[in-house]
């Protein structure tokens, strides 16, 4: 009997797909049914050949023998995974499998990851594509009964190999150009080097900012405060005589309402969340990485079944979604959204006209919750605040403008003038779903009381602020993000700027460039912004200037569309790549600069006995050999989630072994094992007690006082 062989991206997701399409059979690597095999990969299973494969003289790192330009860019099996290739293989070229379903991640990554098997095991067989945006079982059954023709995607793969090839092709030319020339571990990328350009440019501001002292006037008139002004509207000085002088001279006096002036103002609910978005919010909010975030959107995409496809760049539904959101509604009305959920049945009310956009969605809509009722004691607490955000989102969509009057009073005496802004809430709309008053109120507004035009006051004091001009912020991960999605302020040419286009990268590997920025010590943290290390602010300054340019990769990502939908040749862009490429290296011989190591350490590599490198990794501190041919890394110190008994923050590790030792930088230094014995000693309840008693709780609310009787007990006993 012949079978269709569905193909997975993750052994997760195949498990599930096989379960709903009732295969049962578990075999080495995949899971057998009547009609359907499954089996999947583990991520890629294939990638493009190293340089070595296409002669020995790239074995030997030289400048020599740049640029490297294959003519025909083949296909290798990657060791790590080559047990489950060969799983997949022996599949795709069984006589029983008549058809593939290709059921990775519907996107163009998840396209290559399939095509690449698919063509490395020399298979032709006819391919179907599973496309859908979530994994209820709903979605898998109508996507399964739905399937597209495989021919409809060949272009999205055309434009995945081009992505691959082109980033080959720049990003080892130029990374074996800059290592050779500088004799030191450098690597640039189309996307990671504007980025890095962006970090560069911003800590260059910053130490070229000179700070102003400037003053502000305030006058306490009994009921409000009000703040001088001069003729032009400007309310701060860098004179402060002068302002001392207005203060002496209004100070006691009657001030007189002259002006009263109310402006009704609409908030229309946010857009809904694409993946940057996303990873702004959960970075700000709670800290989480970009791609910790992507991680648990993956978790809750795939295991949970909570939320939709994350990787998308879409804030928009299409209008076959919307028949769906009534079922969405009632999955997600639980606990705190019971009461929202229900108003929003009660009165009858639709999503708002702005969130639905066809022409705004390419593959993927927004990020929304599924038909499908979560379980929240299911979900850690990392999965519960990124799940939460999404449903809140979701839920404000449904309800109308925030609404309130920004009020502005005008106030007159001894000829100088002064105001007082506040604003007066209407209706709180879609802000109910926050449960949050005003988080956009200006610093200058205040709740006012009742006023009347023509009314004296009387000014009961004066206060004069002094302030310092700040420099530009260094950027976190939210606001990186940011620069990364929109980038078109750091283009020059003002005529090029509508070209950029969907900016640096995509949703789903800008938190991968981030990633790699940091662990290859370009950049480091210090608290929550990110700070070029001195590696990377000379990388900068020795790449070549066009790479550095925001404009290159949104070009790329343009031309990269119009592969995907038929419009451009990926041989014709291949070309100009290889020509971009051979221009780069040339760039690079011919520079006359210098690099330096200006983190050296008197500690010699136990390899070479070159003398080390001292870096700052995102996991804490390391020592690098300086030559780049030796490698030689060993850890100096790592950061831990253990708390300081003393000031409670977390502590680092340093030592190995029986040496471990916890350090905080308030000075509190105990050896490791000691820690854990003293904090196994105060312990009460394990963890799993804890986590026993709250699930109940959660679970049977009638029992809670019976279980709580007997987790007494049980930490009782453990004492």
């Amino acid at each position: 009997m012949s079978k269709i062989l569905v193909l997975a991206e993750k052994p997760s997701v195949g498990k599930e797909l096989a379960r709903v399409l009732g295969c049962k059979k578990s075999d080495n690597g995949c899971i057998m049914g009547d009609k359907y095999i499954v089996t999947w990969a583990l991520g890629h299973l294939v990638t493009l050949c190293d340089p070595e494969h296409y002669g020995e003289q790239y074995k030997t790192w030289s400048m020599d023998t740049l640029p490297m330009l294959p003519e025909k860019m083949d296909l290798e099996v990657i060791a790590q995974t080559s047990k489950q290739y060969s799983t997949v293989k022996k599949l795709l070229r069984s006589a029983e499998v008549t058809s593939i379903v290709i059921a990775t991640d519907a996107g163009r990554e998840g396209e290559l990851v399939a095509r690449w098997i698919i063509e490395k095991a020399g298979v032709h067989k006819p391919v179907k594509r599973l496309w859908i945006s979530s994994q209820t079982d709903k979605a898998i059954k109508e996507g399964f009964a739905h399937l597209k023709d495989g021919k409809e995607y060949e272009n999205l793969y055309r434009s995945a190999q081009a992505r691959a090839e082109a980033d080959w092709l720049v990003g080892l030319n130029v990374t074996r150009a800059l290592t050779c020339k500088f004799n030191a571990q450098l690597s640039a990328g189309r996307v990671q080097t504007p980025t890095l350009a962006m970090i560069a440019a911003r800590e260059k501001e910053i130490r070229s900012f000179t700070p102003k002292d400037y003053y502000t006037l305030n006058v306490d008139l009994g009921k409000l405060f009000a703040t001088y002004k001069d003729s032009k509207n400007q309310s701060f000085f860098f004179d402060r005589e002068k302002i001392e002088k207005i203060a002496d001279k209004i100070r006691g006096k009657k001030f007189t309402l002259t002006s009263l002036q109310g402006t009704e103002k609409k908030t229309p609910p946010p857009a809904l969340y694409d993946l940057t978005e996303l990873q702004r919010d959960a970075n700000k909010l709670y800290g989480f990485s970009p791609k910790q975030t992507l991680n648990i959107m993956q978790r809750l995409y795939e295991q949970h079944k909570a939320l939709t496809y994350p990787r998308t760049d879409s804030r928009y539904l299409t209008d076959d979604i919307v028949p769906t959101l009534s079922d969405r509604l009632r999955a997600v009305s639980i606990g705190e959204y019971s009461m929202l959920v229900s108003e929003i049945f009660r009165a009858k009310r639709s999503i708002s006209k702005s969130c639905v956009n066809n022409a705004k969605v390419s593959d993927h809509h927004a990020i929304i919750p599924t038909e499908q009722k979560v379980s929240l004691m299911d979900l850690n607490a990392e999965e519960k605040k990124i799940y939460h955000l999404v449903v809140k989102r979701f839920l404000t969509c449904f309800f109308p403008s925030y609404e309130y009057k920004k009020l502005r009073a005008e106030f007159s005496a001894e000829g100088e003038s002064f105001y007082a802004a506040g604003r007066e809430i209407i209706s709180k709309g879609w802000k109910k779903v926050y449960e949050i008053e005003d988080e956009d109120l200006d610093e200058n507004e205040q709740t006012l009381p009742s006023l009347k035009k023509g009314e004296s006051y009387t000014c009961h004091n004066t206060l004069i602020k002094s302030h310092k001009t700040q420099p530009p912020a260094r950027y976190t991960e939210a606001t990186l993000l940011s620069a990364m999605e929109n980038p078109s302020k750091f283009i020059q040419d003002k005529s090029m700027k509508e070209y950029i286009g969907g900016g640096l990268g995509t949703p789903a590997t800008r938190a991968d460039i981030i990633e790699k920025l940091f662990s290859s010590f370009y950049m480091e943290k210090q608290g929550s912004s990110i700070v070029p290390t001195s590696k990377g602010l000379q990388l900068i300054e020795l790449v070549p200037p066009d790479l550095k340019e925001p404009l290159l990769t949104a070009e790329w990502e343009q031309k990269l569309d119009a592969i995907s939908k038929g419009k451009q040749k990926k041989e014709l862009f291949i070309r100009d790549i290889k020509g971009y490429a051979d221009k780069l290296v040339k760039t690079v011989a011919a520079s006359n600069a210098q690099y330096r190591h200006d983190n050296i350490t008197r500690k010699a590599c136990p390899e070479c006995g070159k003398m080390m490198l001292e870096v700052n990794g995102k996991k804490g501190k390391m020592l690098v050999c300086q030559d780049r041919e030796c490698g030689y890394r060993q850890n100096i110190s790592r950061k831990t989630n253990a708390r300081c008994p003393n000031c409670h923050k977390t502590m680092d590790m340093y030592g190995e072994g029986e040496k471990k030792l916890y350090v905080c930088a308030c000075g509190f230094r105990e050896k490791a094992d000691n820690f854990h014995k003293k904090r196994k000693e105060q312990a009460g309840a394990s963890k799993q007690d804890v986590r026993r008693y709250l699930q109940n709780q959660n679970r049977q609310d009638d029992h809670n006082d019976l279980f709580a009787a007997a987790l007494e007990k049980a930490m009782k006993n453990k004492k």
